[in-house]
């Protein structure tokens, strides 16, 4: 638990007790060591100024009054706990009133109403913070609403699909099992009734969605996280191998400090390099993004992947060479 967190806690439990709280009870619901808590607690009463008391049992409390007035000051919140308000708040602002729109605006004045308190009462100055959507694809409203539906309602359902990679329309019949919004758009993953297997769609790629009355089918959590989520990025499936690759010093400064993979492992090598190793199943997404990073970058293996970067890039140079 980050500090700032362990405030929240220790603040959380005296504000909310009638009685003083012991050590004991802090250090069980802060998970720290007697030492931090002891500062967590004197940063709480100096740097803060919480009207906070001490008896000789070593119990801590607010003081009377003071306790309904005192609020921690400033924006409490986590990086991580922030950008999912403000990514949440742009995405319900980027939803029009055909998607949804009134259904969410409660939640988007809730969001407000948190933003607000956080930031000491007065109005949180939205403009100054911007989450960019990049590369969002048209949805067609029905389709989402209906697989949107369907997936919280535990019903199957109909669509023609059109996949993207080869533009072949198919006709499925699926019991939807999670939405997730993945890179600034919505993909469905549901088991495929008629391969009998998990897959993923892009939910921009579906129409003429019909939601049936029959339930779905449901499949346990444990299946759908080792399927969907142990593999790199959108493409679901056990991971086929792993990949390694390595970026130049430059790079590593960047890489190093990101998130691509919950299995990933990274290690800087002795002349500044990084070495970045990741599991993956179907291998175009990984490539997209070791492309990105142009000469920085090197897959070392598998050779396979390795020889698929090194066509890619062939075929890249050849539009050039005209």
């Amino acid at each position: 638990m980050e500090r700032y967190e362990r405030i929240l806690a220790i603040h959380r439990v005296l504000k909310s007790a009638r009685h003083p709280v012991s050590l004991a009870c802090l250090l069980d619901e802060t998970g720290a060591s007697r030492a931090t808590l002891y500062r967590d607690i004197a940063f709480l009463r100096d740097a803060l100024g919480a009207p906070l008391d001490a008896d000789g049992d070593g119990r801590v409390s607010y003081r009377g009054d003071e306790a309904e007035r005192f609020e921690l000051p400033g924006l409490w919140l986590s990086p991580e706990e922030l950008h999912a308000l403000l990514a949440t708040h742009q995405l319900l602002t980027r939803t029009g009133p055909d998607v949804l729109g009134s259904a969410l605006a409660p939640l988007k004045g809730r969001i407000d109403a948190l933003l607000a308190q956080q930031a000491g009462g007065k109005r949180w100055p939205m403009e100054r913070v911007r989450v960019i959507a990049t590369g969002t694809r048209r949805l067609d409203e029905h389709a989402f609403r209906t697989v949107a539906t369907a997936v919280l309602e535990r019903k199957r359902l109909n669509f023609d699909y059109r996949a993207r990679s080869t533009d072949a329309a198919s006709k499925r019949s699926v019991s939807p099992q999670r939405l997730t919004h993945y890179r600034d758009n919505w993909y469905m993953d549901a088991f495929d009734h008629e391969r009998e297997a998990l897959r993923s769609f892009a939910v921009d790629r579906i129409s003429a969605a019909h939601m049936l009355a029959t339930n779905a089918h449901d499949l346990p959590d444990q299946e759908l996280n080792q399927h969907l989520a142990s593999s790199y990025g959108i493409f679901s499936g056990t991971p086929k191998a792993t990949a390694t690759v390595l970026f130049s010093a430059k790079a590593a400064r960047w890489v190093a400090d990101e998130h691509w993979h919950s299995n990933q492992q990274g290690r800087f090598l002795p002349d500044g390099r990084y070495e970045l190793k990741l599991p993956y199943s179907n291998a175009r997404e990984l490539l997209m993004d070791v492309l990105r990073y142009g000469a920085d970058a090197e897959v070392v293996a598998p050779p396979a992947l390795r020889a698929q970067i090194r066509s890619l890039l062939q075929l890249a140079l050849g539009a050039y060479e005209h």
